[in-house]
This record gives structure tokens, sequence and C-alpha cells, in this order.
């Protein structure tokens, strides 16, 4: 705890260093997730400076930083193509009130009970179909829009790249990009103040500049200009149920990904850890500001809290001083934009795409937790075919499916007793899930000889085990079973 003023001093200094590193994290990152989005490179902007002056001030989690992220791209840009960007000024507003109550409710906590495989494969199956979908803007051209339509279309896309000599120049600033931030990396460590994303873009700008390259570049219109306020009349759309499905998928993933995101940074520091359910407020508080501005849905994002507990942020005040110079670069320096080649940004964001695949980590899951695996790499699949919300519901209900299935272990034993009887003593979980294989193992008993059934060994016996045991029972005998334990024990 901070509690003399030469401490306080050498806190507020580290803070205000760390906030120029997460600024120069953020600035990239910010205007790449919106043109990968389908809006405004100034949206990216607007929702940056409030995850800083709005989240940034609120309690939860004070070292964490919060902007629009790279896992909403997808869903952005779906709900974008579908219903208009005028839309986000509905989505986003009720996102962000959705997120509130769930913290009044003290409901954050719950959201950490959501299966890891299940979130890593969220995240692969982003990152997946972020990829897919870069591809096409690393070459400046348009995406055909699904991920199974993206990835149907790469052979295509790399034929109309070696017949086009300005699509293989994107491609060279694009791949440009990725090759600086993986090498920047390797550097010393001085080398690493400067953010690698910052100046791979800073690079691929300078060179589309001064060789005047035939590239696409960000479109800018000025931050007022971009701002489109929530109108009450735009609500009316909440009557239409597949926005209403959008809003309730914003919610829990935006959610799930900023507490997650929590979780991460709260090990990678000794101070006050964060408290989900103002958390969750905190970040729906930014989510309602940003929805009235009409700007992008934020998450709190792992990449650029990293680099705030990285730089040796102790308070809030890095990522509170990080939208304030968010704020003056989108005000002072608008044009800078514009000169920003956008298959530089592309290359920003397939490199976060692939940082979002677990690819060490499916290895060695595979080899000790391969149910854990398969999940993993279902979701990622199903995201990929489907869509997010529906792949991570797939992926949530195989997982419950799967613990369902690893708790429900019987074993039974088939001995014989004075004057012939059989007895059969069943142990462990009895669920209908191992019925089949219960009635098989009672259909091989001998029909001939009295069965005493045996049920004290069970911890756990539900009604449709029960029922089916009974009148197997009395189709068996001709006398009434009486079984030891016929009741379940919590």
């Amino acid at each position: 705890m901070i509690s003399t003023p030469s401490s306080l001093r050498s806190a507020l200094r580290t803070d205000f260093t760390s906030s120029l590193v997460v600024f120069l994290v953020a600035l990239p990152l910010c205007v790449g997730v919106a043109v990968a989005s389908g809006v405004p490179a100034e949206l990216g902007l607007i929702t940056g400076i409030v995850g800083g002056l709005v989240t940034g001030l609120l309690p939860g989690s004070s070292l964490q930083v919060s902007g629009p992220a790279a896992g909403l791209t997808v869903l952005v840009l779906t709900a974008v193509t579908e219903y208009g960007l005028p839309a986000l000024a509905v989505i986003v507003p009720a996102t962000g009130l959705l997120q509130l109550a769930l913290g009044a409710m003290r409901l954050g906590r719950l959201f950490r009970a959501i299966s890891l495989s299940v979130v890593h494969g969220m995240l692969a199956g982003i990152g997946l179909v972020l990829i897919a979908g870069q591809l096409y803007l690393l070459a400046d051209r348009k995406a055909p829009g699904s991920g199974t339509s993206n990835v149907a279309g790469l052979p295509g896309l790399a034929v109309d790249v070696l017949a086009s000599g300005p699509a293989q120049t994107a491609v060279v600033i694009g791949a440009g990009t990725i090759a600086v931030m993986v090498l920047w990396k390797k550097l010393p460590g001085t080398a690493q103040l400067l953010p690698g994303p910052l100046v791979a873009v800073g690079a691929a700008t300078a060179a589309t500049v001064v060789f005047d390259l035939p590239v696409a570049r960000v479109e800018v219109s000025g931050l007022l200009e971009a701002v489109q306020p929530s109108a009450l009349g735009d609500f009316g759309k909440l009557a239409d149920v597949g926005l209403l499905t959008t809003i309730v998928a914003f919610t829990l993933i935006a959610s799930a990904e900023s507490l997650f995101s929590a979780a991460a940074v709260d090990r990678l520091h000794d101070g006050p850890k964060t408290d989900y359910d103002k958390e969750l407020i905190a970040q729906g508080a930014g989510n309602t500001v940003c929805g009235l501005l009409g700007a992008l849905p934020m998450t709190a994002v792992i990449v650029r809290s990293a680099a705030n507990v990285q730089a040796g942020a102790r308070t809030k005040v890095s990522r509170v001083l990080h939208g304030v110079w968010l704020l003056l670069f989108a005000a002072l320096l608008p044009g800078a934009l514009g000169m920003i080649p956008t298959a530089a940004l592309a290359g920003v964001l397939i490199h976060a795409g692939f940082k979002l695949l677990p690819v060490k980590e499916l290895g060695p899951l595979w080899g000790e937790y391969r149910g854990e695996a398969v999940v993993l790499v279902i979701t990622a699949g199903a995201i990929l075919v489907t869509n997010l919300f529906e792949g991570v519901l797939i992926g949530l209900l195989l997982s419950v499916a799967k613990a369902a299935w690893e708790t429900s272990h019987v074993h039974i034993d088939v001995d014989t007793v004075g004057e012939g009887t059989v007895r059969v003593s069943i142990r462990g979980h009895a669920t209908f899930l191992r019925l089949p294989y219960i009635l098989d193992t009672l259909a091989q008993l001998p029909v001939d000889r009295p069965v005493e059934l045996n049920l004290a060994g069970l911890r756990h016996l539900d009604h449709a085990c029960m029922s089916a045991l009974q009148n197997w029972a009395d189709q068996h005998n001709a006398h009434i079973v009486q079984p030891e334990r016929t009741r379940a024990r919590a």
C-alpha cells in the first residue's frame, strides 16, 4: 500500500510511463480492430478512450485495460453486415445494461464456472475466423463473409494475388508487418520499450508514404463525424428476435473475455485482486457509454493489460492516462490515420489471431486430458462452421455432457451366494447415461435363478435408473426384490 509522499510520487511516475506504453500498444490495435470490424477507424479509438476514461476510473480490477478487442471482431462484423452500422447504437448499450444488471446481482463470479477447454476453444475459433478474414484485407480484397466462405475462397484469393501487382504489394506490406512483430520480440530488452505492433505499423506506413505504394489506406472521416449517437427510434429494433440473440451473445462473450482476462492479470502482479462483480459493472458502464456514442463494444484486453503490468503500473492512473493520450491523438492528429495501409493493420490482426490459437497447449492437453482437447477442437471448429454464439453453445453443451458422462462411473460385481442366488452389487453413480450398460449386464444373468440387487454401494441413483431396476427385478423374480439401498445418497 502506498503511504508516503515519496512512494506516491514514485508510483505516479511509474504509472505515467506505463500509460505511454499502453497507449502505444493500444493505438494500432484500436484502429485495426475497427477496420477489421467493418466500421470507421475512429470508432475503435472512441472505445479505447471510453475504456480508459470511464471503465478505467471504476473499481473492479485496478491494472487491466479495456478497449476494442480482437475477440469480438467476428461478432461485430457479422452484426454490422446483417443489421447495419446504426445497430451498434442499440446492441452495445443493451449489452452494457445487461452487464450492469449481472454485476448488480453479483453474478460476475459465475463466469469462472465455464470450462477452460470451452474458453480456449472459443479463442481458437475466433483466431481461425479472424485469420481467414484478414488474409483478404492483407491483399486489399473484400472477404466473402462467413468463416467457411472465407476458408473456401482462399485458393481463389491466392490466384487473384498472383495476377495482381497492387495485391502483391499489399501482401508484402502486411507480411512485413507480421515479420517485424515476430522478430521484435527477439531483440534485446531495451528495444522492447517500443511495442512491436506500433513499430511494425509505423514502418509500413513510412514505406507506403515514402514510396507512394498503390495500396489501400485507412479511411478517415473525423472523430466527431464518426460518432453516431443512439436515437430513441433505433431501440424499436429490439423487437427483432435475431437482434436480441446477438445482444445475448455480445453480453456473454464480452463478459467472459473480460473476467477471464482479469483472472490472468491477477496472476501477473501481487497487488489487489479483481472483484469480479464490480469489474462486470465497470465493463457494463463502459459499454453503455460506447453504445450511446455508436462505438464498438469493449472488453478487458489481455495484451494491453499485460503490457500495463510489465511496464510497472501500480494503480489505475496508468489506464486512465492511456485513454487521455488516445483522446489527444484522435483530436490533434486525425490525419495520421489516413496514412496507415490497411494491409499493415490486417497483419496486426493476423498476428493477434495466431496468438489466440493454443498450439503449444493442445499436445500436452491431448496427452493428459483427451476429452478436454476434443471439446476445445470441436468448439473451435463449430465457431468456424457456424458462428461465435452457436459455436460456444455447442462447446458448453459438449462440456456439460462430457462432465456428466465422466461422473457417471458405475461398477457392477456379480457373485453367487447360498442356494444358487446371484448377488449383483452396483457401486458408484447410477444415472440414465449408464443405464444401457447396467441393463445389458443384468440381461446376461441366468434367467432361472433368483437375483439379489445390492445397491448399498451407490452414491447416486437417479429416478430413471431406480425405475428401470425395479421393473427388471419385478420381471425377473417372482417375489419382490428388497435391495439394501434404494435411495440416492447426496
